[in-house]
Parts: structure tokens; C-alpha cells; sequence
């Protein structure tokens, strides 16, 4: 089960909500923004990583 901590939840929010589905999907736990940057660096290196249809 994913978590986002209270002080992050404000930056959290101001992603759009399919993109803050995919990261609560992934059943991380977020407590600092490098947290969050984490995941999104992973998200975007996958999608880079996929081929193109």
C-alpha cells in the first residue's frame, strides 16, 4: 500500500491524477520530495525503456 506524507501531499496533488494513480499503483512510500522524484525518474525511464507502436 502506498504513502504519501502529509508535508508532501501538497506537491503530490498537483500532478495529474492518472500520473498520481500510476505512482500510488506501484505501492511506494513517499516521505521527501527526492522520494517522489525517485519514482518519477523510474517512470520515465521505463516509458523510454518500451518500445514505440
Amino acid at each position: 500500500m502506498s504513502y504519501v506524507a502529509p508535508a508532501l501531499r501538497e506537491k503530490f496533488e498537483t500532478l495529474s491524477t492518472d500520473l498520481q494513480d500510476v505512482i500510488l499503483e506501484r505501492n511506494v512510500q513517499l516521505y521527501t520530495i527526492h522520494d517522489l522524484i525517485h519514482v518519477l525518474e523510474e517512470i520515465v525511464s521505463e516509458e523510454e525503456t518500451q518500445p514505440q507502436t
